[in-house]
């Protein structure tokens, strides 16, 4: 059959890195793919450098792209979110007809996403937004991917992510997660709980440099001995890989060379949006999302850094504390905190679900991300257990399991945050974590006293612990109570 001929299963549209070795996956698989970018040059790159690797159906407009693709069609947009994706979207909606699946693989916000979905409804064509995590790497060699939209349209793209995901014991990486903006959100999350993740292991590599005075190349060996424990992550791999690197013009540690801003694409700041709309604490995440941008305002860094007080600070060594014993310690507290971060993701989670009506499953979340995307962690099995054993699991932290872990960690967690605050080494998600977890365990909050407090300024009454209804106390006349 000639390639005028041949009909392909999928496309991609945007040929970038991700794009390109999205495409590449899906070839690898064994599927045709027709693939398409803007600009015919990087079509034509993808086919010079890689069209020996699958079935390339490269089209130079949407037109010959779309007309390229099996019926029902399934495209996927692989571009910059936003506005590009807009044109892209309504360009393929124009070339297509009823039943046609619309797959958007970017990082996409969830609420652009059920507008989306809603829009192409109207016109009886599919959007499905799907989260992909795992990067470049991932996008060509298996990604956890997290597609909503409708059951029908999953029915016939299913097969087709499934098959180009990573795999755990056979089972894919990859699963229906529900209607409309169910996908995005979840990948939003996930990017969430990735902000922490990251956070508190640079917290952890801080305290080991700076209060333990080790060197990258030590911390290194430190973390991998942890991968090999309960910390056993794809982060805590690659932060040992990345500490051992040194810079070849230089000479010197990478980690030193590298400019302490840390960036970000405006997933973590979304997970924090959608969880204040929600009234869900996301502390960990939300300090994880603040220190990025504190660490990217270098001018008042500039400004503020030898210029404030410090208090009379200590060291390891006059607090009495042993290296070997405050390492054993950082480690307990960057794994309870790395806890905190995925309870308080589940929770989010769980939350946007009920919510808009999506009904996602969290031991599907436990299961997809074993492998494949960034948060991949050894404890995810147990995450799923917990769900398993406990569906309506009011909290991650109530579990057996998770219990008995935390209370383990609980002494060197608490001494870690004391020996931060006594050196003035910042610790913001470690801390803010630690905060989080006793206000859970805690029977009573000043919450009173905020309500009682709003009810003197502004009426806005309060409840009683003894009886029913709702109270305002007279302030400005006799104090006395009157039911509202």
């Amino acid at each position: 059959m000639s390639n005028a001929e041949k009909l392909a299963p999928i496309g991609v549209v945007g040929l970038a890195v991700m794009g390109s070795n999205l495409a590449r996956n899906f070839a690898h698989k064994g599927h045709t793919v027709a693939v398409y970018n803007r600009s015919y040059g990087k079509t034509e790159a993808l086919i010079s450098n890689h069209g020996d690797e699958g079935d390339f159906l490269p089209a130079e407009t949407i037109e010959e792209f779309v007309a390229s693709l099996e019926r029902p069609r399934r495209a996927i947009i692989m571009v910059q979110a936003g506005k590009a994706t807009d044109a892209v979207i309504e360009q393929l909606a124009d070339a297509m007809e009823e039943g046609d699946i619309i797959i958007d693989g970017g990082n996409a916000l969830y609420t652009d996403t059920i507008r989306r979905e809603a829009e192409l409804s109207s016109r009886n064509l599919h959007f499905v937004g799907a989260g992909i995590s795992g990067g470049e790497e991932g996008a060509l060699n298996g990604p956890a991917i997290m597609p909503g939209g409708s059951a029908e349209s999953y029915a016939s793209l299913g097969p087709l992510l499934e098959s180009i995901s990573a795999h755990v014991d056979g089972v894919p990486c990859c699963t229906h997660i529900g209607p409309d903006g169910a996908g995005h959100f979840v990948k939003m999350v996930h990017n969430g709980i990735e902000y922490a993740d990251m956070q508190v292991i640079g917290e952890a590599y801080h305290l080991l440099r700076y209060a333990a005075g080790m060197t990258p190349q030590e911390i290194s060996e430190v973390f991998s001995e942890w991968n090999a424990g309960d910390l056993d992550s794809y982060l805590v791999e690659i932060t040992a890989e990345v500490l051992k690197q040194v810079d070849a013009d230089t000479g010197k540690p990478l980690v030193d060379i590298v400019v302490d801003a840390a960036g970000q694409k405006g997933t973590g700041r979304w997970t924090v949006k959608a969880a204040l709309d929600l009234g869900i604490p996301v502390t960990g995440i939300g300090e994880a999302v603040f220190a990025r941008a504190l660490s990217g305002d270098r001018e008042m860094r500039a400004a503020t850094s030898g210029e404030l007080a410090s208090g009379s600070l200590r060291s390891l060594e006059d607090l009495g504390i042993k290296r070997e014993d405050f390492i054993d310690d950082v480690r307990a507290a960057l794994y309870a905190s790395k806890l905190v971060a995925y309870s308080q993701g589940f929770d989010e989670i769980k939350a946007g679900s009920a919510e808009h009506g999506w009904n996602v499953d969290p031991r599907d979340l436990a299961t997809i991300w074993r492998d494949g995307c960034i948060i991949r962690a050894k404890f995810l099995d147990r995450i799923r257990e917990a769900y398993d054993s406990s569906p309506e699991l009011t909290s991650l932290l109530l579990d057996p399991y998770f219990r008995a872990e935390m209370e383990h960690s609980m002494d060197a967690w608490r001494r870690v945050v004391v020996t931060a605050t006594q050196l003035g080494l910042p610790i913001p998600v470690f801390g803010s974590s630690l905060s989080y977890y006793d206000s859970l365990r805690s029977s009573r909050l000043p919450a009173a006293l905020i309500q009682a407090q709003r009810d003197y300024f502004g009426a806005h009454t309060y409840e009683r612990i003894d009886r029913p209804g709702s109270f305002h106390t007279l302030w400005s006349g006799d104090r006395s109570e009157v039911e509202a």
